[in-house]
């Protein structure tokens, strides 16, 4: 069965808890249920991970190659700053969608960058929780063609 690695970057551990204006109230131990869900109808075994350390991400994405066949990452506030997770992304050669909880385009300038977008397939944000569910429908799609 096809794998497909959710990994999850800084302050995600808090969701339902950090900013429920923003992020909302459904907490990641949620989101990882509703992709189980999603990922049993789609024929794909799903594994998460989450880090606050860039390192440990890195690490993760390296880890990847070879055992998983795409990656859902929501790197947080990594997205906008770090290279290394780019550099990292890039050199494993698996193919990868960005996902966002919150619309990164109407929030602070400086959250409208992402150094993910360039050597990600695509990039879903604004629909909160639904958007890795439309990351899964999204890889199936792309795996299968």
């Amino acid at each position: 069965m096809t794998s497909i690695l959710i990994l999850n970057g800084p302050n995600l551990n808090l969701l339902g808890t950090r900013q429920p204006d923003v992020y909302g109230k459904t907490t990641l131990a949620d989101v990882e249920a509703l992709c189980r869900e999603k990922a049993k109808t789609l024929g794909l075994d799903v594994a998460f991970e989450q880090s606050n350390h860039e390192g440990a991400l890195i690490d993760l994405i390296h880890a990847a190659k070879g055992k998983h066949a795409a990656i859902v990452l929501n790197a947080g506030a990594y997205t906008h700053t770090s290279i290394a997770l780019m550099d990292a992304i890039a050199s494993v050669e698996l193919t990868v969608v960005e996902v966002h909880l919150s619309n990164i385009h109407a929030r602070e300038e400086f959250r409208h960058r992402s150094y993910i977008a360039p050597v990600a397939l695509g990039q879903i944000c604004g629909f909160g929780a639904q958007g890795y569910l439309m990351a899964l429908d999204a890889l199936k799609a792309h795996l299968k063609a």
